[in-house]
């Protein structure tokens, strides 16, 4: 880890740059068969769940000094935490084709060069994200950021100016409960990660909470955008959307730099974790390893629609993190001397098959939260009655 450490706004403007994103726009185009109202129901309860649970994540890396995937091991041991890492490279690679496919193909629909020109342009302003790297970022991070904001008010007040009140679509299509639980599921992408920032920070409770709420704000405000254009024109493809706005060159900024901002972090942070399989690895090369890979298959494959994707990252990712939220802030255990902590892989096992059969039921706070509360539960009780929990360490900072 650097010597250099981050700020409060530093890390404001990371995660900032992290909600702008074609992907939450896209996905806020789901939520339309809800309607106006209903929508912004689902997309603010799911937010302040995903994010409440965003930032207990961070605060683990943030009080640790450690990335993310180094702190999965004090809940599954130095082996048994290779099982999350390698599932992590994995989904950040996914993210990383998924964001340049899309970003690709709404720069295409506005200015027609072709999905793969594309690809290479976003693919290679990655790459110099990532070779800059993040403590350097400074002031190029500041002025994308406040280029993006502007962006973005100028595409919400274009699509909701001069329409008419938005009106229900509902089409039975989508339940509430599942429209709580796409709003939950982009924070919940970002568990994984957080800690891989926080770790770095002055500040860490302060950095943490600003993370989480930052992102949280920026990401409901990319949820409405996307819900609101999809019933105010009708259209669920970004870049008709962003024409239909007569956002021409205002449109392709958005979708360039929001997809390379966004982006950024899933490669870095897909090279931080690569680091956990082996210290041979380098973080900076081996993020630029995956934007090459993401790119590659962004040409190559369609990727259109990304639900279940996203519901795969929620059965992985919920239970692991209510495990790792349990046992550092209830039980102050900590497993990373071992090789493995049987147990909690077991009871990662079940949360996994629970969420799986949680999308069966439509409840009204989607699947996230009954699936780690259920958990964190079975974490806390199975560690108070057994026997062998003997002689475990605080590991809080508080």
């Amino acid at each position: 880890m650097s010597g250099k450490k981050t700020s409060v706004f530093s890390n404001g403007l990371i995660w900032f740059g992290a909600g702008v994103s074609i992907a939450e726009i896209l996905t806020g185009t789901y939520l339309a068969p809800l309607g106006f109202g209903r929508g912004l129901a689902a997309i603010i309860l799911g937010h302040v769940i995903g994010c409440a649970l965003l930032f207990l994540a961070g605060l683990i890396g943030g009080y640790t000094g450690k990335s993310a995937m180094e702190t999965v091991k004090m809940s599954f041991g130095e082996r048994g935490s290779l099982l999350f890492v390698l599932l992590n490279v994995l989904q950040l690679v996914g993210w990383t084709s998924i964001m340049i496919y899309d970003g690709a193909l709404a720069a295409g629909g506005i200015y027609g060069a072709g999905r793969w020109v594309w690809c290479l342009v976003i693919g290679g302003l990655i790459l110099i994200w990532i070779l800059i790297g993040i403590q350097n970022l400074g002031k190029i991070n500041v002025i994308a950021m406040g280029a993006l904001f502007i962006l973005t008010l100028i595409l919400c007040r274009v699509i909701f100016a001069g329409h008419g009140a938005a009106v229900g679509i509902s089409d039975g299509t989508m339940s509430f409960g599942a429209a709580v639980e796409l709003s939950v599921a982009m924070p919940l992408s970002w568990f994984p990660l957080i800690s891989d920032y926080t770790r770095e920070t002055e500040k860490p409770f302060a950095a943490t909470a600003a993370s989480a709420a930052v992102y949280g704000i920026v990401s409901i405000f990319m949820y409405v955008i996307g819900m609101g254009a999809a019933i105010h024109t009708g259209e669920y493809d970004i870049s008709v959307i962003l024409v239909k706005a007569g956002l021409g060159l205002t449109g392709l900024l958005i979708v360039v730099l929001s997809t390379v901002t966004t982006t950024f972090l899933d490669a870095y942070s897909a090279g931080v974790s690569s680091v956990s399989i082996s210290s041979a690895i380098k973080e900076k090369w081996a993020a630029v390893a995956v934007t090459v890979v993401g790119t590659a298959a962004a040409v190559t494959f369609p990727m259109d629609n990304i639900t279940g994707f996203l519901y795969l990252i929620g059965s992985v990712f919920a239970p692991m993190i209510a495990i790792q939220i349990t046992d550092y802030f209830l039980l102050g255990k900590d497993c990373s001397r071992d090789a493995y902590c049987v147990r909690n892989l077991l009871i990662w096992l079940a949360g996994f098959i629970l969420y799986r059969l949680l999308m069966q039921v439509d409840t009204p706070v989607g699947n996230t939260l009954p699936d780690m509360a259920a958990t964190m539960a079975l974490t806390y009780v199975c560690h108070k009655v057994s026997s062998k929990d003997t002689g475990t360490v605080n590991v809080m900072k508080m």
